[in-house]
């Protein structure tokens, strides 16, 4: 990526995270929370960044996403209780200790990942998106990777995998699809992307799907695709 095109990319992401109008109405959540007041606060770490050196396999539409603007992402362990074998943004419960949303996705980052935090620039912390079906309230914190750190699962008990995702494959309109999920007699339709990394293809749905598919709409860089083609979600 030029110095140019990480410029633009840094910018959008920069004003949209103090853009007032983003994300407005979250269309992508499971109900409503029954009590948002009770619901529990959640921070997740958004990290998009200049992070390597592998190139995206799709030639993006946006000028802005060059073939190595990546994003962070991670697959859950299959052992957990909730969300097991999902992929996801690193992040977790903001507790008592934390400073704020902005810390405790920091932290979480740190522990799930191993990276450095020192070497994240914060553009901004998102409003709260809820989460009825966990019964959270989570907040996107959007970071920049300005000094990339090596990073891999911490935990094996928490995490499968770490690993970055070029923008411009989450683009690819070959590599999207509309995620159906059938539960107790209620059907519930959200974006959902089918991305590779180290050899293993992961499908990435709800919660972060729904947040990349709305940035990536707000940010004008989304292609074409076809709504039609459904995965379903066991």
């Amino acid at each position: 990526m030029t110095t140019v095109e990480a410029g633009s990319a840094r910018a959008q992401l920069l004003a949209l995270a103090h853009d007032p109008a983003f994300p407005g109405p979250w269309p992508h959540a499971r109900g409503a929370l029954a009590d948002p007041a009770a619901a529990r606060p959640a921070a997740v770490l958004v990290l998009f960044g200049v992070l390597d050196g592998l190139p995206a396999d799709h030639e993006a539409q946006a000028q802005a996403v060059a073939a190595d603007l990546d994003v962070l992402l991670l697959a859950r362990a299959t052992t957990l209780r909730s969300h097991a074998g999902q992929v996801a943004f690193p992040g977790g419960r903001i507790d008592p200790d934390d400073d704020g949303p902005v810390a405790a996705a920091l932290r979480e980052a740190v522990e799930e990942t191993g990276l450095d935090a020192g070497g994240v620039e914060v553009l901004g912390a998102l409003p709260e998106i809820p989460m009825p079906g966990s019964n959270h309230r989570v907040t996107p914190v959007l970071g920049w990777w300005s000094r990339p750190t090596p990073v891999g699962v911490v935990d094996v008990a928490e995490s499968a995998a770490v690993f970055r995702v070029p923008v411009a494959d989450l683009l690819d309109p070959a590599r999207r699809y509309t995620s159906v999920l059938r539960r107790g007699g209620r059907t519930w339709r959200g974006p959902a992307f089918v991305v590779e990394a180290d050899g293993v293809e992961h499908l990435v749905w709800g919660f972060t799907a729904g947040v990349l598919d709305s940035l990536f709409e707000h940010l004008g860089w989304s292609e074409p695709w076809d709504a039609a083609r459904e995965l379903e979600i066991p």
